[in-house]
């Protein structure tokens, strides 16, 4: 049933950026899974994020917690979209965040620039 799902671009549970605020102060925080490219994700990204391009997420599933809640991130949250479909279908419980890192922006909350 999974497989048929993202095949046929099944349904993707969202955040918005008041509910990965709140997810953050919990004491198990969810691992945020930016899909950016990587000159995206050093011009600006959420503190702690865990980058993985949306092109080799397949590949890197595996370095990915399976007992903890997965936000993907994006630019706008059409390639996290994508991401957070795909990880669903492999049994993950996986989210999107709604409106991408400009929805992070758009609240003014801070970005951190680089690496990790």
């Amino acid at each position: 049933m999974n497989f048929l799902k993202t095949l046929l671009g099944g349904t993707v549970a969202h955040v918005t950026v008041a509910d990965l605020q709140a997810r953050l102060k919990h004491k198990q925080k969810p691992v945020l899974v930016d899909v950016r490219h990587r000159s995206e994700f050093e011009a600006g990204h959420i503190a702690g994020s865990k980058h993985i391009e949306l092109q080799v997420l397949r590949q890197k599933m595996s370095s990915l917690p399976q007992n903890r809640p997965l936000i993907c991130i994006c630019r706008s949250g059409a390639r996290s979209s994508a991401a957070a479909r795909h990880l669903a279908s492999h049994g993950y419980e996986a989210y999107n965040l709604r409106g991408g890192i400009l929805s992070w922006q758009r609240a003014g909350l801070p970005l951190k620039k680089g690496r990790n």
